[in-house]
């Protein structure tokens, strides 16, 4: 696999004071000069023409629906993880136990017990996206906060510690007999490293990444914010491979190679209906993944899901851009060769309607979050 690299952050003028990199070090800079923070509005607002352009090529604003016909609106929003687990092989995903929302804390535990996970866990809702409402559990009184801040359905899961991380995207025209990789990304969880003078707190606030998600991670390691980290000591402070929960996110697409893409391609066409999203992988080490051993597929998402290798820090704008529309026009050919095999799709009322419904689910995702943090 391409090599990792820790990339810092570049001030915009190298030659600047250790005063002005001092007022350049404060997130509205960072994200000034760093589109990676910019917000969902502001990246696909530029977009927008080229949403409009497929949508008229395939005569319908909700073309996406038809892309992968087994997931919910497509994958791309609003699509239930437990019907996305019931037609993805076992042997392929996490020990998982779904729970309604109105399910009692002791009721969850007890379930928990029964189906043999033991601790630490993660804790997901239903429907989501961008590592929102997703915790890591400990304990048993874990479970029953959980269970007790849950506003929409959630499940259960085994934590995968496997060391790495990787997101995998994937397409296969419904005609073709071979899928192909679109893009790799590799995850790194945020951390930091100890001096043996600074606290954890004075950590976060120094580092360029950590202190654009100082809010949470506050909220995160209340009780450790005074810890002093010895000299070359790393600790990962957000053990989440989400870009919205800190990680960062390299482009390793050139990693691809027959081997991997057969292994994919094995595992994508064992999932019914499926034809275009990302697969979030946790393996152990590459070479094994390209083998299909020793790796588990923490996520797997559909018409919503970005070609996240787009967010590496050297990348600009103008590439993100041209990533999202590229694969907007794969998944727009995708969905126009289904619909012509009697694959509907989503009629302009139903749209809407999952829209008002997302908007709703994304409140309460909201709330949630803020309450399990």
């Amino acid at each position: 696999m391409a090599s990792i690299i820790f990339r810092d952050y570049h001030y915009p003028y190298p030659w600047l004071s250790n005063h002005m990199k001092n007022i350049f070090h404060r997130p509205f800079f960072i994200r000034l000069f760093n589109w990676e923070y910019w917000s969902f509005g502001a990246v696909y607002f530029w977009t927008i023409p080229a949403w409009i352009y497929f949508s008229l090529r395939s005569r319908s604003f909700f073309f996406f629906s038809a892309s992968n016909p087994s997931i919910e609106n497509g994958g791309l929003i609003g699509e239930s993880k437990k019907n996305i687990h019931d037609i993805l092989p076992k042997e392929y995903y996490p020990a998982t136990v779904h729970f309604s929302s109105a399910t009692p804390g002791v009721q969850v535990v007890g379930e928990i017990k029964s189906a043999g996970l033991k601790f630490p866990l993660i804790g997901k809702p239903d429907i989501g996206g961008k590592g929102r409402a997703v915790k890591l559990l400990h304990t048993e009184q874990d479970i029953l906060d959980y269970a007790k801040h849950a506003l929409l359905d959630f499940h259960i899961q085994e934590y995968i510690d496997y060391p790495c991380e990787v997101g995998i995207f994937y397409y296969r025209y419904p005609d073709a007999e071979k899928g192909r990789i679109s893009g790799i990304v590799s995850k790194h969880f945020l951390s930091v490293t100890g001096d043996g003078k600074s606290s954890l707190f004075e950590l976060l606030k120094a580092d360029s990444r950590s202190i654009m998600y100082l809010e949470n991670l506050e909220a995160m390691h209340k009780d450790k914010l005074n810890e002093v980290l010895t000299a070359g000591q790393v600790r990962i402070v957000s053990p989440y491979g989400n870009h919205a929960r800190g990680s960062k996110f390299l482009d390793d697409s050139d990693a691809s190679d027959a081997e991997l893409e057969q292994m994919i391609d094995n595992i994508s066409k064992s999932i019914p209906g499926f034809y275009f999203g990302r697969f979030d992988i946790r393996y152990k080490n590459w070479d094994l993944l390209k083998k299909g051993q020793e790796f588990i597929v923490i996520e797997l998402n559909g018409a919503g899901a970005e070609p996240t290798h787009m967010y590496d820090p050297r990348h600009s704008i103008f590439f993100a851009l041209k990533e999202i529309i590229r694969h907007w026009d794969i998944m727009a050919r995708i969905s126009r060769i289904n619909h012509k095999k009697g694959i509907p799709y989503l009629s302009f009322r139903e749209g809407l309607d999952v829209f008002r419904v997302e908007k709703k689910n994304a409140e309460l995702l909201g709330k949630m979050s803020a309450q399990i943090n």
